[in-house]
C-alpha cells in the first residue's frame, strides 16, 4: 500500500483540506474571514466607485490607490471563495489546472500590489522633494505605463512557477494540507525533484521583496534627507504627514507576507495550522485595512466618500 500511494501519477483533482487539526471548528473559523472578506471588498469598490465618479480625483496618488484597490481585490479573491466553500461546505476538491491557475493569479497579484507599493513610494518622493515639477513628471498616462510595467513584470515572474509543476510527475496521495494551492506545498507533492521548485520560490522571494524594499527605502531616506532641509515646523509636519497612509500600507503588507513566507519555509518546528492561518490572514487582513488606512489619513479622498454614504 505504501508503495501504490508513492506511485507517480498524472491525478486529475487536489484535494484541499483546509486547515488540518480544526476541521470541527471550520464554520466558527469562517466567520472572522467571511467577515474581513466581506469588509475589504465592501471598502476597496467604494474607493474605486468615488474615485471613479468624481474627476476631482482623477489624479495620479488617487490611481495609485485604485490600482491598490484592485490588487487588494484580486489577493482576497484567488483564495477566499474557495476557503469558504472548504469551511462551510466541504467542497475540497479542485482540478490541477484550477490549482496551478490559481497559484498564478495569486502570486501574480502579490507581485503586482508590491510593484504599486514602490510606485507609491516614488509619488511620495516626487511630491515632497520636486513639488513643482510632480504634476509634469507624474502625468495619469505615465502612472497607466508603470502599472503596466508592473503587470508585464508580475507575468514574467511569476509564469515559470506552475509551468514548472506542471510539468512534475505527482505522487497518488492528492491531499494539499491547506486552504489554497500554494506553490511549495504543491510542489511537496511530487515524486520528483522539486529543488528548482524551491530555489526559485525563494530567489523569487527574496529578489521581488528585496529589490522593491530597497527602492522603497531609497525613496524614504531622500524623503527624510528633504523634509529635514525644511525649517518650518508646520511645513515639517505636513511633509511627513503625505507619507503617513503609504507606510501603514507598507507595514501591513510586507510584515505578515514576509512574516509567512519565512515561517513556511523554515519553521519546522510550528504547528501546520499556525502557517495556514497566518497565511490566510495575509489574504483578508492587509485588503481589508488599506482602504480603511488611505480614507482616514487622506482628507479629499475620505470627504468624497462621506458625501456618497450621505446620500444614500
Amino acid at each position: 500500500m505504501a508503495a501504490l500511494n508513492l506511485t507517480p501519477s498524472v491525478p486529475s483533482t487536489f484535494i484541499l483540506m483546509g486547515i488540518p487539526g480544526l476541521e470541527a471548528s471550520h464554520v466558527l473559523i469562517s466567520i472572522p474571514f467571511s467577515m474581513f472578506y466581506i469588509v475589504g471588498l465592501l471598502g476597496n469598490f467604494i474607493v474605486l466607485f468615488v474615485v471613479g465618479k468624481e474627476k476631482s480625483l482623477h489624479k495620479p496618488m488617487y490611481l495609485l490607490i485604485c490600482m491598490l484597490a484592485l490588487t487588494d481585490i484580486g489577493t482576497s479573491t484567488s483564495v477566499m471563495p474557495k476557503a469558504l466553500c472548504i469551511f462551510w461546505f466541504n467542497l475540497k476538491g479542485i482540478t490541477v489546472g484550477g490549482c496551478l491557475t490559481q497559484m498564478f493569479f495569486l502570486h501574480a497579484v502579490s507581485v503586482m500590489h508590491s510593484a504599486v507599493l514602490v510606485t507609491m513610494a516614488f509619488d511620495r518622493y516626487v511630491a515632497i522633494c520636486n513639488p513643482l515639477r510632480y504634476a509634469t513628471i507624474l502625468t495619469n498616462t505615465r502612472i497607466a505605463k508603470l502599472g503596466l510595467v508592473g503587470l508585464i513584470r508580475a507575468v514574467v515572474f511569476v509564469l515559470p512557477a506552475p509551468l514548472l509543476l506542471s510539468g512534475q510527475p505527482f505522487c497518488a496521495n492528492r491531499i494539499i494540507p491547506h486552504t489554497h494551492c500554494d506553490h511549495i506545498a504543491v510542489a511537496k507533492m511530487s515524486c520528483g525533484d522539486i529543488t528548482v521548485n524551491r530555489t526559485y520560490c525563494l530567489v523569487i522571494l527574496f529578489v521581488i521583496a528585496g529589490l522593491d524594499l530597497t527602492l522603497i527605502a531609497l525613496s524614504y531616506g531622500l524623503i527624510i534627507k528633504a523634509v529635514f532641509t525644511i525649517s518650518h515646523k508646520e511645513a515639517h509636519q505636513k511633509a511627513l504627514n503625505t507619507c503617513t497612509a503609504h507606510i501603514c500600507v507598507m507595514l501591513t503588507s510586507y510584515t505578515p507576507l514576509v512574516f509567512s513566507s519565512l515561517t513556511y519555509e523554515f519553521g519546522q518546528g510550528i504547528a501546520p495550522h499556525v502557517h495556514i492561518i497566518l497565511a490566510n490572514l495575509y489574504f483578508v487582513i492587509p485588503p481589508m485595512l488599506n482602504p480603511i488606512i488611505y480614507g482616514a489619513k487622506t482628507k479629499e479622498l475620505r470627504d468624497k466618500v462621506v458625501k456618497y454614504i450621505c446620500r444614500m
